[in-house]
């Protein structure tokens, strides 16, 4: 499975942005799939998950309310709407995937296998 992101680029505080991420050499349908963001300075961190289903969903405290995770299995594509975006969002996004159902309820670096190459995200205030 490679992982493509797009979408990323600089936009202003409050503004907002759609992150895709495009797959091959598989299908998405049995893979669980999220966002890390790599912000200057700080670890990679994850910011959403979906399960394959796409019943389920998560996000970190710092982004909830704001991004939106979803999946277009038909497409084997998947997105983050990023709204009300913050200086604090700077950071390079990657889309992941795993072959799991479900969201793991401790998600770290390890949980996902197969990673994009990374868009840069730019808030300026």
């Amino acid at each position: 499975l490679q992982l493509v992101e797009s979408g990323g680029g600089l936009v202003q505080s409050g503004g907002s942005l759609t992150l895709s991420c495009a797959a091959s050499g598989n299908t998405l349908d049995d893979y669980a799939i999220g966002w890390f963001r790599q912000s200057p300075g700080k670890e990679r961190e994850i910011m959403s998950c979906i399960s394959s289903s796409s019943r389920s969903t998560n996000y970190a405290d710092s982004v909830k309310g704001r991004f939106t995770i979803s999946r277009d299995n038909a497409k084997n594509t998947f997105f983050l709407q990023m709204n009300s975006l913050k200086p604090d969002d700077t950071g390079v996004y990657y889309c992941v995937a795993e072959y799991f159902g479900g969201c793991p309820r401790q998600i770290t670096l390890a949980s996902f296998h197969y990673w994009g190459q990374g868009t840069q995200v730019t808030v300026s205030s």
